[in-house]
């Protein structure tokens, strides 16, 4: 199908926010309009839809069907089901409430260094501000060979575990409640307000820690992508569960005794033995969640390492 940017002789469209377009129409049915749509409740219908039924069996025809209108009739809010699909990954972002800013930790960013768009998950942190004047720097610490000097960072704030902590089990339970999102994530740009608020609550976190500037973009990138793939493997587990009807301890322990009678696999699940005994006992949920608050905290402890080195 040829996309209306295509048919009218433009440019292929970079994302939604980019655009200037307002939606046709106020609601009043006039002039083919139709009547009691919105391009709010068109959107929140999309992310129930494709919680509901996922991302491939998504189409504007089934869209129009659950309004009750025609699918032309959508199309009065947008011009395309990507503009559409990207308007439902921002919605579902709202589902996070970052904490407030606190002024003191985060000096203002110079002119032009807002938020960068990004592909993924991860966000980016813009620019560091300089150094605050401060007392007179004591020796040295140690850099890598060939690192350029790095200005120094913002002075590590004792609340930044927690408030890490709590993005990043935010952002793992947004992508479980939404098995979609990790797709589509990956596809476009994902710089609606409530992403960018998302984004942008995560540097003001990072820029807290003590890091270097150079290392700030490591550390999202190894929280944030960690969170990604634990989430969408868990919200894909979860939702094959819910389709076979079964829970997941009962899903887990059908799939672990065909396991077991495959001769193939058998010396795999003999040597992970001990690491299963290890992990203890309790549900499948509560020994995921055990998992991830431990990676979680390796990944803490591996910032704090580094900002004791310096780096």
């Amino acid at each position: 199908m040829v996309k209306a940017a295509e048919r009218a002789g433009r440019p292929p469209r970079t994302s939604v926010w980019l655009e200037d377009r307002a939606p046709r129409g106020g609601g009043r049915g006039g002039g083919g309009q139709p009547s009691g749509l919105d391009r709010d409740r068109i959107t929140a219908v999309t992310v129930r839809l494709l919680d509901a039924e996922g991302l491939t069996k998504f189409s504007m025809r089934r869209l129009a069907a659950e309004l009750n209108v025609t699918a032309m009739s959508v199309y009065w809010y947008v011009d395309t089901k990507d503009d559409l699909l990207e308007l439902a990954l921002d919605a579902a972002f709202g589902e996070i409430r970052p904490p407030d800013p606190e002024p003191h930790p985060d000096p203002e960013p110079h002119p032009g260094s807002g938020p960068e768009p990004h592909q993924g998950p991860v966000p980016k942190p813009g620019p560091e501000p300089g150094p605050e004047p401060g007392p007179e720097p004591g020796p040295e610490p140690r850099r890598s060979a060939g690192r350029d000097p790095d200005p120094d960072p913002a002075p590590a704030s004792a609340d930044w575990r927690e408030e890490l902590r709590a993005l990043a089990r935010a952002y793992r339970a947004l992508l479980v409640r939404h098995p979609w999102l990790s797709s589509l994530a990956g596809t476009f740009l994902n710089i609606g307000p409530h992403a960018v608020a998302f984004q942008l609550a995560v540097q003001r976190v990072v820029r807290r820690t003590g890091l270097r500037t150079a290392g700030q973009a490591g550390a999202l990138s190894a929280v944030f992508q960690f969170v990604y793939g634990f989430g969408t493997i868990e919200g894909h587990f979860v939702r094959r569960c819910a389709a076979a009807g079964m829970s997941q301890d009962d899903y887990h322990r059908r799939a672990m005794s065909a396991v077991t009678r495959e001769p193939g696999l058998r010396e795999a699940v003999r040597d992970s033995a001990a690491l299963r005994q290890a992990r203890g006992d309790g549900t499948v949920e509560e020994i995921r969640d055990r998992d991830f608050a431990f990676a979680l905290e390796l990944l803490i402890a591996g910032i704090e390492t580094m900002v004791r080195r310096g780096e």
